[in-house]
């Protein structure tokens, strides 16, 4: 081995040298040992591992329930799951929801949750993404819990990732029987919303019969919208109307016209194909679906559940 001198009485060798001369640092940072398992053997024994734990799993369903919810809270590298955005254009619509009840309420049963995990209430959501530390942790947190929390839990996960203006929110709804009047009321930003005349005069004859939507059918959309105001707010000489719906907002939804174009017919329609068991939904009445109840079908024709 040569050694060059670089003065001082410094000596580098031969290797050492070359590498200065392309301006590399010689260091003294020690090499990092070899791996006691290298690339290979580590996917060998990873993916035996995940054979063996996945096959005992099946025999656990509490914990694997309790191990799905902790990857639909945190995610993974192969589970992304993000809350609904409520992404909207108009700062009027964006602020009727943020103050409607069914915000109100769903917002105290998620600061319940998060307490119960320890959580800040402050957070946003409860589900958003995290790393395998929160996973980890929330999986050991929900291990502690009892079934009847658990789903406390499941439910503000469910709520929050449950897709605006999808069919499968138009099925959860008729299932449960939803009744908008107790979370919605006709303020501002609906009226805003509403232009259509027909449609107008549609809603005038909801509210107010027949005859007064044929006796100003040739009105501006601005007297019908007062007209209709007049009656739900009972002023005006005008008879109260309480607990008024829109055809579109009510579980199951219709449409006004025939004309087509109401997102939420559209969907129940799919959801109704869906139960009949039908390959394409054919809705008819200007859109308008009917979900079969279970009323419909008998008091037998509750699915079976499976135990928790």
């Amino acid at each position: 081995m040569h050694h060059q001198s670089l003065g001082s009485n410094t000596y580098v060798t031969d290797k050492e040298a070359s590498r200065l001369e392309r301006g590399e640092a010689l260091g003294s940072a020690a090499k990092p040992p070899r791996p006691e398992v290298p690339g290979p053997l580590q996917t060998y024994i990873d993916l035996h591992r995940h054979a063996a734990v996945r096959a005992a799993l099946t025999a656990h369903a509490g914990t694997a329930l309790r191990l799905m919810v902790a990857h639909a809270i945190a995610g993974s590298p192969l589970w992304r799951v993000t809350p609904e955005p409520q992404t909207c254009r108009s700062d009027a619509v964006r602020e009727s929801v943020e103050v409607s009840k069914g915000e109100a309420d769903f917002d105290t049963k998620r600061r319940a949750v998060l307490a119960l995990l320890g959580l800040s209430a402050e957070e946003p959501t409860l589900t958003g993404g995290g790393d395998e530390r929160r996973l980890v942790s929330l999986f050991l947190r929900l291990l502690e819990l009892a079934d009847v929390a658990l789903m406390e839990v499941i439910v503000i996960v469910m709520g929050e990732t449950l897709a605006a203006g999808s069919a499968a929110l138009e099925a959860v709804g008729i299932e449960i029987g939803v009744d908008m009047a107790r979370y919605w009321q006709a303020d501002d930003a609906f009226f805003a919303c509403l232009r259509d005349k027909e449609v107008l005069t549609r809603i005038v004859a909801d509210v107010a019969g027949e005859p007064v939507a044929a006796a100003n059918a040739r009105e501006t959309g601005a007297v019908l919208k007062r007209i209709v105001r007049d009656h739900l707010d009972g002023v005006n000489g005008r008879a109260k109307v309480a607990g008024w719906l829109p055809k579109w907002m009510a579980f199951p939804p219709a449409a006004y016209t025939a004309r087509g174009g109401v997102g939420s017919v559209e969907r129940a329609a799919l959801v109704a194909a869906a139960r009949a068991g039908d390959d394409e939904p054919s809705p008819t009445d200007g859109g308008a679906a009917r979900m079969p109840s279970l009323e419909d079908a008998g008091a037998d024709a509750e699915p079976a559940r499976l135990a928790a």
